[in-house]
């Protein structure tokens, strides 16, 4: 599409506070923006009935991401992290300068660490591992020697 531009990726989550803490506390996220909306335009665009939201918009690395609350109908999940070939967006990466130390400050917080994901590639000179927000999305830090 010409002309088309990326502008953020939305994430639904059970408490807005304790994920805009994630992202941004421990992620390295900044606080952007944020709204509130219900009404009809909302419903019909995101085939919501009744629906009430909080947003928050936070930014990193000219990347944004929406952060969605819905007071209204809810939201839906397990929390559990989806399984890597279920269609649809599998998860997140970040690209931290030193992953021992990330993981360090991850865990000094509480953040759920996957530690059996964590893999080391000597001869691409990366290691990688995954961890998850507070309601189970995948977020894959990556430290590489490659741009």
């Amino acid at each position: 599409m010409y002309g088309a531009r990326v502008s953020h990726l939305g994430i639904c989550v059970s408490d807005l506070e304790t994920s805009l803490a994630f992202y941004r506390d421990a992620l390295g996220f900044e606080y952007a923006s944020e709204i509130s909306v219900d009404g009809e335009a909302p419903a019909t665009l995101l085939r919501l009935p009744d629906v009430s939201l909080r947003a928050i918009y936070l930014r990193r690395d000219g990347f944004v991401i929406e952060l969605l609350h819905y007071d209204a109908p809810g939201s839906e999940g397990d929390g559990r992290p989806r399984a890597m070939n279920a269609l649809g967006l599998t998860h997140l990466s970040l690209r931290v300068p030193d992953l021992s130390a990330a993981l360090a400050g991850l865990e000094a917080r509480g953040v759920n660490i996957l530690w059996d994901t964590r893999i080391e590639f000597e001869a691409a000179g990366a290691k990688a591992v995954f961890v998850t927000d507070p309601d189970g999305t995948l977020i894959e830090l990556v430290e590489s020697d490659t741009a």
